[in-house]
């Protein structure tokens, strides 16, 4: 068994729900920290979602202001990471741990 660290996810959000990450068949993905950095001053929302689930919906980022959230959340083969915003100017950093 290989435990690689990674970044599952890195750039903009797109404001419809859309794949950041799909794990490859074979394999399994831990999540482990996700950053939320809105890049201009208006107040903005974003959504993420594990295996299609809400994990995070809706929830308001100030302007210029990073949220950060630390877990152990794990995907089997094919599952996918999803989000959105209600701007392109909101990031996201997705770092995890892939095993195969």
């Amino acid at each position: 068994m290989t435990v690689t660290s990674t970044a599952l996810f890195r750039g903009s959000a797109s404001t419809s729900n859309t794949t950041l990450y799909t794990v490859p068949s074979s394999q399994k993905a831990v999540v482990t920290n996700i950053s939320v950095a809105n890049t201009t001053a208006t107040a903005r929302t974003f959504t993420l979602k594990l295996d299609d689930i809400d994990l995070i919906t809706d929830a308001p980022i100030a302007g210029n202001a990073i949220a950060t959230f630390d877990m152990k959340q794990v995907l089997d083969q094919n599952k996918t990471i999803k989000g959105s915003a209600t701007a392109t100017s909101v990031n996201f950093h997705i770092s995890g741990v892939v095993i195969s």
